[in-house]
């Protein structure tokens, strides 16, 4: 039997559910070897994913009995089906939606290669349609800041096709903006035009970086997006804002404005909202970085603190979507899925308007990506659509 040259996780799945064997399961061996690379299937391949479809691989000649893979929480045991009497064994699984895990191959009870793996169904709005308007995305020039001073930044500015003078429109910022400006207008487009949202412009802001290289871009970002005042705030109100106006016209009311981020990103939007929630109503972060990165002089000063603040203080007029995985980052500034739950318990206790999705995901976007439509619709749901 011939066999296709390109294989896919479900082509490979079809493949192996043949059993072949002689000069059939010699190709098809040697398509699996060059698939996944002929030095990684040594010791084990890192999937293949499409959906939640994932293929397995590895070359395993000294094996006495079939290879398997085996995750962490111990909820997965694949094991590999040789192929014919070549040695590579392969196997492709459907993972239940959201699966997380660290995989690790076992060949003879030794283990071998290890590595993460989380997969989701995307939501229909993530994909592109070609029958709806689409916004525009204007690359802005560099911006150099007075407020961090001697800070040069990328950032984008997402017009809605929608969007007219006459009506001021929402708008949401996002932190990182190289990495949300990818995907975030597609998903504005589809949700703007099937009236799920109200039109909304997008600002998508890089963290600033200095051209002498004096500070790390790494170290800027943390100093920027995990401190806990207002520096970063007054940034975005006094230098961005009036830069966009300039091109849009914003809507001033709280209600209207949104923040997002990732990581630092994500308790930047918050720190942005706490402080000003006249501002700014609504928060959506993933993966937030509730952690003592931010230590400070006294070792204690970072965000860590929020839900004991949140907790102790006044109620503030802010709505707050939290995404994290039990796989996320675990290190001398915090464990992140423990500082987000205890971030959702204040919001709770205290009667915040929230949502907290948690799942088995890592330290990524990869979840808040998959279900970003439904997080803006509830994000959202008290905007009128109508200008």
């Amino acid at each position: 039997m011939a066999y296709a040259d390109n294989l896919t996780p479900l082509l490979l799945k079809q493949r192996l559910a043949d059993n072949p064997t002689g000069a059939a399961a010699e190709q098809l061996a040697e398509q699996v070897r060059n698939w996944f690379g002929s030095t990684e299937i040594k010791d084990g391949a890192p999937p293949r994913v499409e959906g939640l479809t994932t293929a397995w691989a590895i070359e395993a000649a000294d094996a006495t009995v079939p290879p398997k893979v085996v995750s962490d929480n111990g909820r997965y045991t694949i094991p590999l089906q040789r192929i014919g009497q070549t040695p590579i064994y392969a196997a492709v699984v459907d993972l239940p939606n959201g699966a997380g895990m660290i995989w690790t191959y076992e060949v003879n009870g030794q283990r071998k290669r290890s590595g993460n793996l989380e997969v989701y169904t995307k939501e229909p709005e993530t994909n592109y349609d070609p029958h709806v308007a689409h916004g525009k995305l204007i690359q802005m020039p560099e911006w150099h800041s007075s407020i961090f001073a001697g800070t040069v930044r990328n950032w984008w500015i997402y017009v809605p096709a929608e969007y007219t003078p006459e009506h001021p429109a929402c708008v949401m910022v996002f932190q990182d903006g190289g990495y949300y400006k990818n995907f975030v207008p597609n998903v504005f487009d589809n949700l703007i035009a099937k009236r799920e949202m109200p039109i909304t412009v997008g600002i998508f802001v890089d963290p600033g970086h200095f051209p002498d290289n004096h500070i790390s871009a790494g170290e800027e970002r943390s100093f920027e997006y995990d401190t806990l005042s207002d520096q970063y705030t007054r940034f975005l109100l006094e230098e961005i804002f009036p830069a966009v106006e300039k091109v849009v016209r914003l809507r001033e009311d709280a209600a209207s404005r949104a923040i997002a981020g990732i990581s630092s990103g994500g308790i930047c939007a918050f720190t942005v909202a706490w402080n000003r929630p006249d501002q700014f109503s609504k928060v959506m972060s993933w993966v937030g970085s509730f952690t003592d990165l931010a230590a400070g002089k006294t070792l204690v000063e970072g965000g860590h603190n929020y839900p004991f603040l949140i907790r102790r203080l006044p109620k503030k007029p802010i709505r707050v979507f939290l995404q994290d995985g039990s796989h996320d980052l675990d290190n001398i500034a915090g464990n992140w899925p423990l500082c987000n739950q205890q971030m959702a318990k204040a919001l709770a206790f205290k009667g915040y308007d929230y949502e907290f999705v948690f799942g088995e995901g890592f330290h990524s976007g990869a979840q808040g990506e998959a279900i970003l439509p439904s997080t803006l619709r509830w994000l959202w749901r008290d905007v009128p659509i109508d200008p």
